[in-house]
């Protein structure tokens, strides 16, 4: 099926666009974009890449002289999504949807004096249908209603050459989560119903039992057995429960393995949604470069690709820019030795240091103190770098 439906066909909707993405039959799950949610893979990294997104303050800047100078955010950037949508809130189900299915989709209800979207309203994508016209014309339709494309806010992630839609990691995962489905689906039926195989064999040693009498043999077993009450036999009757076998094992045990490979296509390493895995190590003494690597690898390519995104809706040359800071925070001894170094290395004075803390900059007062434990006259204590 093409991409792109031309011409007079209807539109189809988001939904049903890309069978590979929100429908795929795998073994005995139909695996959907929210049936991938039951996979706890899948919600933990698609919850964590919308967490941090939505937690990083997104303010709008221009460039003095090249410098990035903050100006005032406007409405676009307080409140996107009206009243009851603030931007964390807005930027958290955004990016949820932007990983989930590779498109989000909003419509613009309201627009500023120069004409650019003030309110976005945020819509379901199994809603919402898309047409290409011949001369590449693209259209919307949400709920059946139509829209022009001026109209809709279409944000998109891993978009293709030539490609209208973005592309969805849930999508290629489906097969891996299809697999741990499968498998969490036999598990249950295995514990509740005995699956597809008897839960044991009552076996007479002596003598073949005819099938009218093993049926009522059979009953008799089952009531007895059904209030905990005690089941009689004497030596010709053997009871034997059946296990699991190797091969059913090794099938329940390929969920660790779909839950790895989950992490991979969302871009979330195992470690960060508490998988275990071989051979790695994370630690408090290396947690602030873990959570770089995970910002420069991993999370950094999305940020990039919103700042962008958002900054469409600015007049140039205004930008929007994410603080990633809030990633990257360091502990406090770590970041007492660099916030001093920056000060002897004279790349920050005291006062802009302060105000990382929120205090306010020293006083007349303050320095009279500094200078009574301190005197003048006193070698001062040498300091410890950042690299003892």
């Amino acid at each position: 099926m093409s991409l792109l439906f031309r011409g007079t066909t209807p539109p189809p909707r988001i939904g049903n666009m890309f069978p590979s993405r929100t429908r795929k039959q795998v073994g005995s799950v139909t695996v959907t974009d929210k049936t991938a949610l039951q996979h706890s893979a899948v919600w933990a990294a698609l919850r964590l890449r919308a967490d941090l997104v939505s937690s990083m303050p997104a303010d709008a800047y221009r460039k003095v002289q090249g410098i990035d100078v903050e100006v005032p955010s406007p409405p676009v950037l307080l409140n996107p999504g009206g009243d009851e949508w603030d931007l964390g809130t807005w930027l958290w189900a955004s990016q949820f949807d932007l990983d989930r299915v590779g498109n989000c989709f909003g419509v613009i209800t309201e627009v500023d004096g120069s004409g650019r979207p003030k309110v976005i309203q945020l819509q379901e994508h199994t809603q919402v249908a898309v047409k290409v016209a011949r001369d590449g014309t693209v259209s919307y339709r949400i709920n059946g209603k139509p829209y022009k494309a001026s109209e809709i806010w279409h944000e998109r992630q891993y978009r293709l050459p030539g490609q209208v839609m973005g592309l969805s990691a849930l999508s290629l995962a489906a097969y891996s989560i299809g697999q741990y489905l499968s498998a969490q689906q036999f598990g249950i039926e295995w514990f509740t119903n005995g699956g597809a195989v008897p839960s044991g064999v009552l076996r007479n040693k002596d003598k073949v039992v005819p099938d009218d009498a093993a049926d009522v043999i059979k009953e008799r077993f089952k009531v007895a057995i059904a209030d905990r009450d005690v089941f009689i036999t004497g030596n010709d009757w053997e009871y034997s429960t059946l296990n699991v076998s190797t091969n059913e094992a090794q099938f329940l045990a390929s969920q660790e393995y779909s839950s790895t490979d989950i992490g991979r296509f969302i871009g979330v390493p195992g470690d960060l949604i508490d998988l275990s895995v071989k051979g790695q190590n994370v630690t408090y003494a290396n947690i602030s470069q873990r959570n770089l690597q995970f910002l420069i690898m991993n999370l950094w390519p999305a940020v990039r690709r919103r700042q962008v995104s958002l900054s469409r809706l600015l007049p140039a040359p205004r930008y929007v820019r994410f603080n990633t800071d809030a990633l990257l925070q360091m502990d406090p001894e770590t970041k007492s030795k660099v916030l001093g170094q920056q000060i002897r290395d004279r790349m920050r004075t005291s006062s802009e240091v302060r105000r990382v803390d929120n205090f306010e900059p020293f006083t007349d007062v303050d320095y009279a103190e500094f200078d009574r434990l301190f005197p003048k006259n006193q070698a001062p204590q040498k300091s410890s770098t950042i690299g003892d």
